[in-house]
């Protein structure tokens, strides 16, 4: 058994842990992190090393000594949006357990400014930042992997540095097949940000991958089939009312968001029409309340998005997180509001 310190001069520090585990500094690391890379078997011998020695992570010390700000930030456009604050809550539940803060900022175009250029202002108040839907290309990316600051980006593939991002083109896919097998035929589609000037980004992605998949089915996509929604409540109503004073009106529509599902099925009860029966429609994301409204959607795990950029970045930040890709996978979940066209 360890021995344990006998004074509280002889404070036990991670290596005293790592040799008495017999494993290595970093293995401790992930362990008092409940990293999921670590084997159960093995973080259980840690952390009974670490309460036999009573050892007790001190931030302010590994602040001085690393020169660490233990502090993360994050960058988003849009902080008020569901699924913004669904990652926000998984990056702070793994950043809370590791003794980080996090310092949470919006996206806009000086602040975005500020770190491409490498702003000390802005470097030296954090040890690391990471950026949500903020869709910086490959050409952004190689310039943020010149910096000092580690960086973790979510919601978009890249080469450069670290991301974590969902195959957009596939879950439009499995959205546009579901309803083919059901037999539609007239099919529409709702996204949003049509402004963006940047080529690949989330709206742009699932339009893509829904196009492709009807034309692999001999199907089209007019461009009165297609509306902005602005991923709103509002917007998703506004355009299933487009659609629905067409002279053909669509049998099937697939929404970006919940968020606008949400509001098509606002314009449907106004219509007097029923979903999955007059109209189908499926969305996308598994909002909390879609599985209470009925909604057929396209489920992504936001918080864990989250979790798992908090925890590439303090892998990184411990020396031994590798520069790679880290997709996520999609699952499509059958509800009412999805059925055969009348």
């Amino acid at each position: 058994m360890p021995d344990q310190p006998t004074s509280g001069l002889l404070r036990a520090t991670i290596d005293d842990v790592a040799r008495e585990a017999g494993v290595s500094t970093a293995t401790v690391s992930r362990a008092l992190r409940n990293h999921p890379y670590v084997a159960d078997s093995t973080k259980q011998r840690i952390l009974q090393v670490a309460d036999q020695l009573q050892y007790v992570a001190n931030s302010n010390a590994s602040r001085l000594a690393s020169g660490q700000s233990r502090t993360i930030g994050l960058l988003a456009p849009l902080l008020t949006s569901w699924y913004t604050s669904e990652v926000v809550a998984g990056v702070e539940d793994v950043l809370a357990h590791a003794r980080f803060d996090l310092l949470i900022g919006t996206a806009n175009p000086l602040a975005r400014e500020r770190m491409f250029r490498g702003d000390a202002r802005f470097h030296q108040r954090i040890d690391g930042v990471i950026l949500v839907d903020v869709f910086c290309s490959e050409a952004g990316a190689a310039k943020l992997a010149d910096l000092e600051t580690p960086v973790v980006v979510l919601g978009e593939q890249l080469r450069s540095i670290t991301s974590v991002s969902v195959d957009n083109e596939r879950g439009a896919r499995l959205a546009a097949r579901h309803l083919i097998e059901l037999g539609h035929r007239r099919l529409a589609a709702v996204g949003g940000h049509a402004h963006m000037d940047v080529a690949h980004n989330v709206p742009t992605e699932r339009l893509r991958g829904f196009q492709s998949a009807l034309e692999a089915a001999g199907l089209k996509l007019p461009a009165q089939y297609v509306e902005d929604g602005d991923f709103t409540i509002e917007g998703g109503r506004t355009a299933m009312h487009r659609f629905l004073a067409l002279p053909k009106p669509p049998t099937a529509v697939f929404l970006m968001s919940d968020e606008m599902a949400y509001g098509a099925l606002w314009a449907l009860r106004e219509a007097g029409l029923r979903p999955g029966v007059d109209i189908s429609l499926v969305g996308f994301d598994d909002h909390p309340v879609a599985e209470s409204v009925g909604l057929t959607t396209v489920r992504q795990p936001v918080r864990e998005i989250g979790r798992l950029g908090a925890r590439l970045m303090l892998d990184t930040l411990d020396g031994f997180g590798a520069v790679m890709h880290h997709p996520i996978e999609l699952t499509l979940i059958e509800r009412e509001t999805s059925g055969p066209p009348r």
